[in-house]
């Protein structure tokens, strides 16, 4: 693996909660037969689905993604809207495999995924039918052209999904945003809408449960997503940054970023980011202690 790629401290055993039981097991499987479902039905329709017009599609597409993630058991609060139409590059924090269709309830769009992906059973399959945009995340030459696809998505009014950390992170912690994929919005002269996401149990504490990290495996952490009782994805749906806001792909990173995080100056986001990967470092050095 390159060493210019962006990585995470968080691992599965120091920064993800365990909250199984046996008693869960029954409704564990019930989900996760209901969600085996809903995904197959899912692919079966694509190709109908496909042949509608974009405001039907998109309709379909969303309900399709919100009865996903009901089926696993995990319940969804969106604030804020993105624009119904035109070309959009969609940037949120990462933290879990369900990322993908809270996003996509918000405004399905193009996913931008690593080419590993394309392996992963029932996910790979979805991803690219989907018409995901792939990143050999191993040649650093070939981000020019991933940009070059990027902009050209965007020009044609598609949405384009991103995770500009470039990896997932637990949930507590967060990492900064990668400046590549920001010059294919300067490019084509869209909008950026930021999208927070964040998972939390219903009597309100934060949890890192759905985290999908390190060395997890994916059927390790929808196991725990469908094992847990009372998950609630909220996802903030942050104001546009128009075409303009910033000067540079740097500059419109860090604008997104600390626009994201509800923060007013590029100070106090570095301050937090600082902070939180403290956090996880310390966590997993005590770990080892």
């Amino acid at each position: 693996m390159s060493a210019w790629l962006p990585s995470a401290p968080c691992t599965p055993r120091v920064c993800v909660e365990s909250v199984g039981s046996l008693s869960a097991v029954p409704r564990a499987l019930l989900r996760l037969a209901s969600l085996l479902v809903v995904l197959l039905v899912g692919i079966v329709l694509i190709p109908v689905v496909g042949l509608l017009s974009g405001g039907p599609r998109d309709r379909l597409t969303r309900a399709w993604c919100r009865t996903i993630v009901r089926v696993a058991g995990v319940r969804l609060r969106i604030t804020g809207a993105a624009p119904p139409g035109g070309g959009l590059l969609l940037v949120a924090n990462h933290i879990s495999w369900m990322d993908i269709p809270l996003l996509a309830a918000v405004r399905p769009g193009r996913m931008l995924a690593k080419a590993e992906i394309r392996k992963w059973p029932v996910a790979g399959v979805l991803t690219a039918i989907s018409g995901a945009l792939f990143i050999d995340r191993d040649r650093l030459r070939a981000l020019p052209g991933t940009v070059a696809r990027i902009a050209d998505g965007l020009r044609n009014g598609s949405a384009v999904v991103v995770f500009p950390e470039g990896s997932t992170w637990c949930g507590r912690a967060q990492g900064r945003f990668r400046r590549a994929v920001f010059q294919a919005a300067l490019d084509a002269a869209v909008p950026v809408q930021p999208v927070h996401l964040h998972y939390r149990f219903d009597g309100g504490a934060a949890t890192t449960v759905p985290a999908f990290v390190g060395s997890d495996s994916l059927l390790t952490s929808v196991w725990r997503v469908v094992s847990a009782r009372g998950l609630v994805a909220e996802v903030r749906v942050q104001p546009v940054l128009p075409p303009g806001t910033a000067p540079d792909r740097r500059a419109l990173a860090l604008a997104a970023e600390t626009t994201m995080a509800g923060t007013a100056t590029a100070a106090t986001a570095g301050a937090r980011r600082a902070a939180t990967h403290r956090m996880c470092v310390n966590s997993q050095a005590s770990a080892h202690l």
